[in-house]
């Protein structure tokens, strides 16, 4: 990736912002074109649909449980067939490293405030 940023005279902090912008706000520029933000949900749910019944095989961000870190993630996948068929790992800097490992430990913290159905029948 660095060798193609590199090529293009793109860096790679600047593709990151970029990046970070436009998936933190697409909800956002969805409601502005409709009223509503269902319409971005129904359209992503039916594209992964598409992704298994045609197996294509697709690279996605796409939640999974990930073992390795012990909560569900979104991480870059191949959504085919069989659902995901393989989570890909993605070269990260030191810094989205740690990002990362914060975000999942966010996550387990706040699972532990959630109340399990067995705890709340006691």
């Amino acid at each position: 990736m660095q060798a193609l940023l590199k090529q293009g005279g793109e860096k790679l902090d600047d593709l990151r912002k970029t990046v970070e912008q436009q998936v933190r706000y697409a909800n956002i520029t969805i409601i502005e074109g409709h009223d509503a933000s269902q319409y971005g949900i129904g359209i992503v749910s039916a594209r992964i649909a598409e992704m298994v019944l045609k197996d294509e095989r697709a690279v996605i961000p796409i939640g999974s449980f990930q073992e390795r870190f012990g909560v569900t993630l979104s991480l870059p996948s191949v959504v085919g067939r069989n659902g995901i068929e393989a989570v890909l790992d993605p070269e990260l800097s030191d810094e989205e490293r740690a990002s990362l490992q914060k975000s999942a430990n966010t996550l387990k913290e706040a699972l532990k405030d959630v109340a399990t159905p067995d705890a709340r029948s006691t």
